[in-house]
């Protein structure tokens, strides 16, 4: 393993790609320090903790910290997600985004353009959000008026766009999804204190060493599970037709089509939390309401009904952002006009049918599966005494976005290392041959 990172910093293109990645990351982290004109620090610092566990802490640990602490970076990369997500929408039911997707490259630059204007438009709106939020709610704004509600708004539009430009940068001239990069750093960042207050604690013998082991057991378990559950796939197998042009034959090939357990990623979970948490949010403004209080022990952490709801919730958006992130007719439709078919299944509307039927199949353990990920941060709050800041990385959101891009980057590293006959991080046994500088 030594000898493999040190193979990375010997390729001169790939040791210029991990700097100007590191250099963007450190840039977006130095960013969500920095507090947006106008806020009483002394008055922020432990105001929020009251809105830990709802929406509002959901949002703060995407976004790194960053809307805790006011800080230009306040909304994260998130408008640009929820403006892609709302795109790849309407590319499944406006028939203007089905024809831009398949106008190849002119067509994705035009949705590219779209999604920016887009992410302006929600970066507008979220800010005027969080502004309203800082004055009435947490009421940390040393001169509440029109001029703060102005600078805060272009502060914080100014940040998220300038993380949108950063993630693209990373993602055409660094190693990775820049994107994916911002928000998992983001997550990991509150990792370190996480790990101080948990040697506190067994300093100060309010937790024991044997119970910090057995953590440490149940977290590597739990990772091995999120591994499998990612990387695992259905193959089906494909055959090409052979052609005939001139001299020259084509096609002829086996291949097959990978279709995920996880197809629809950690997306179901993005949504199933952020609906779950409407209602402990709404209860925040009517603290009074004995109505109110008595509805929100049925959604609390603590109830099973929050965690039978909550799994149900899961298992359905599973199927929901499958069907529109994988289309069968569409799948059937290219291999029939490139001459592919799977070996007894007819061509054409069989073909869809055969495997939207093993997708249906595939994705029912799979969105299970997901659903346990997704409770067991819950159910290890009850039954080991554990803290949300640190049970959110055994599992849910975190875990799943730390997981999916640390080995999206491995498996580019890999194939940086693989094309100038490098041993990878995923491979098994020495390739032989010359190496190319």
């Amino acid at each position: 393993m030594i000898d493999k990172i040190k193979n990375i910093f010997t390729i001169p293109e790939l040791r210029r790609r991990i700097v100007y990645t590191l250099g963007i990351l450190i840039v977006a982290r130095i960013g969500a320090h920095i507090p947006i004109p106008g806020i009483d620090a002394e008055a922020l610092a432990g105001a929020f903790d009251r809105f830990q566990g709802s929406l509002f802490g959901l949002f703060n640990m995407f976004v790194g910290g960053a809307f805790q602490k006011a800080s230009l970076f306040s909304l994260g990369i998130m408008p640009y997600i929820s403006a892609s997500i709302v795109i790849q929408l309407m590319g499944s039911v406006l028939p203007y985004f089905q024809r831009l997707q398949k106008e190849g490259e002119a067509g994705r630059k035009k949705i590219t353009q779209i999604t920016r204007y887009g992410t302006v438009f929600l970066s507008m709106m979220q800010s005027y959000g969080v502004t309203v939020f800082l004055e009435r709610e947490l009421q940390v704004v040393i001169n509440p008026g029109s001029l703060f509600v102005l600078t805060a708004i272009v502060s914080m539009v100014t940040g998220t766009m300038l993380l949108m430009w950063m993630g693209e940068r990373v993602t055409e001239n660094g190693i990775g999804n820049g994107i994916s990069l911002i928000i998992m750093v983001g997550i990991v960042s509150g990792l370190p204190n996480v790990i101080i207050n948990e040697i506190t604690l067994v300093n100060e013998e309010v937790r024991n060493l044997l119970s910090e082991i057995v953590l440490i057991g149940i977290m590597f378990l739990v990772i091995c599970f999120v591994v499998l559950l990612t990387q695992g796939t259905r193959k089906i197998p494909v055959q090409y037709a052979k052609r005939v042009v001139g001299r020259k034959v084509y096609g002829g090939q086996n291949t097959h089509i990978p279709l995920k357990v996880n197809t629809a990623g950690v997306m179901p979970i993005i949504f199933a939390q952020s609906i779950m948490f409407i209602p402990s949010t709404i209860s925040t403004f009517f603290g009074d309401s004995e109505f109110i209080s008595g509805m929100m022990r049925w959604f609390s952490f603590e109830h099973p009904f929050y965690w039978l709801v909550f799994g149900m919730m899961i298992v359905f958006f599973t199927y929901f952002y499958t069907a529109i992130a994988f289309d069968p007719v569409q799948v059937s439709s290219t291999m029939k006009q490139q001459g592919g078919f799977i070996p007894g299944v007819r061509p054409g509307k069989k073909t869809s049918e055969y495997v939207d039927n093993i997708l249906t199949r595939v994705t029912l353990p799979g969105s299970i599966a997901l659903a346990l990920v997704a409770i067991f941060p819950y159910v290890l709050m009850q039954t080991m005494d554990v803290g949300y800041d640190l049970a959110s990385f055994f599992g849910g959101t975190s875990l799943l976005i730390i997981v999916g891009v640390a080995l999206d980057t491995l498996q580019q590293l890999e194939s940086h290392l693989m094309m100038r006959h490098y041993d990878g991080f995923l491979t098994k046994g020495r390739i032989r041959g010359r190496r190319r500088m």
